[in-house]
């Protein structure tokens, strides 16, 4: 069982690597154009409902690459994602509700508090690894919904009854529809984050992020200050996951306390797992599965939803142990060693 433990987990390393790597192949690169490609078209072949819930995919693409860069690179646990994501939700709600800010500023005004309120969180979370920081960002997440029911809030947060915002239309005279403009828009704004992460990852940071992951004590022998690099890496999983929390709010066009539960979190870190840790193009699988799995799961027994939920979780990681963008991976490379065998 060790070794096959230590298999997997170099496995999951190796793809790590892969997908943060230095340099693309010429096939790579083809991929993200087909990608990119698809993605622009997308809004055409389907319908508004549809576009919508994709926008809801990439929404949540960002959140789990969030989530990913603090566990599957850093080596981090948390369960108190939900929390950001309700920050930069409230930040975009309130600025466009109550100040009247065009929505495309609400994103970096909650990326700006959610880093500040990611770094702050990290600091006294130093002196907690493994279960002692779950549970500490547990109980970040389970409070942060009682804490925007606070009376003296409710001006700001709308209390129980939450804050309504108008969907944005499409600028320029565009004769395109909210939802399709407001895909066009989150998808832009996924691009340059999953660029960012990708060239921070890929670089000297991403090199000390991953060393402090495997082996912390080395980390540290080496120079590396475990400290700074853990408090700022919390700062950044923050803030992409308070940019998506704007986005989602901009999207569902509503906020309230009780859409961010502790159950948020879970989502989140499921769609981290089956996507794929520690890839960067997983994260969009993520988003997939936290949009269309529970869809699916009520359509097979309405009565028994859960029970189908989470029995599409168990053969996900039957037969994807390595989440999907790893068995993608894994597959590509089989597939590579059989021709050059032939």
């Amino acid at each position: 069982m060790g070794v096959q433990s230590q298999s997997t987990n170099s496995r999951l390393r190796d793809l790590a690597a892969l997908a943060s790597g230095a340099k693309l192949s010429r096939l790579q690169w083809s991929g993200i154009v087909a990608a990119v490609v698809f993605g622009l078209l997308l809004p055409l072949l389907v319908s508004d409902y549809r576009t919508f819930q994709f926008t809801l995919v990439l929404v949540y693409g960002i959140a789990v690459l969030g989530l990913n860069i603090l566990t599957g690179f850093n080596g981090q646990f948390s369960l108190g994602h939900s929390a950001f994501y309700a920050i930069g939700a409230y930040t975009a709600a309130i600025m466009m509700d109550q100040w009247e800010f065009a929505y495309y500023w609400t994103l970096p005004a909650a990326g700006v508090i959610c880093l500040v309120a990611g770094f702050l969180f990290g600091l006294p979370a130093l002196r907690l690894e493994g279960l002692y920081l779950a549970l500490a960002t547990f109980a970040l997440s389970i409070a942060t919904p009682q804490f925007l029911k606070y009376d003296h809030l409710e001006k700001w947060t709308g209390g129980v009854q939450g804050v309504t915002i108008i969907k944005p239309d499409a600028p320029f005279g565009l004769q395109i529809s909210q939802d399709n403009w407001l895909y066009y828009f989150t998808f832009v704004v996924m691009l340059l984050l999953f660029f960012c992460a990708w060239n921070l990852l890929r670089g000297r940071t991403g090199r000390a992020l991953k060393a402090i992951r495997d082996n912390p004590i080395a980390a540290r022998a080496m120079g590396i200050n475990t400290a700074l690099y853990k408090s700022l890496t919390f700062g950044v999983s923050a803030l992409y996951t308070g940019v998506a929390g704007a986005l989602g709010a901009i999207a569902i066009q509503f906020v309230a306390p009780d859409s961010f539960t502790f159950f948020l979190s879970v989502a989140i870190l499921v769609g981290m797992v089956i996507g794929g840790i520690g890839s960067i193009p997983g994260s969009i699988f993520g988003g997939i599965v936290i949009v269309f799995i529970p869809n699916l799961a009520e359509k097979i027994s309405q009565a028994a939803a859960w029970a189908a939920y989470g029995t599409l979780l168990i053969l996900f990681m039957y037969f994807m142990p390595l989440g999907i963008w790893g068995f993608i991976r894994m597959g590509y490379a089989r597939l590579t060693r059989r021709r050059k065998a032939t």
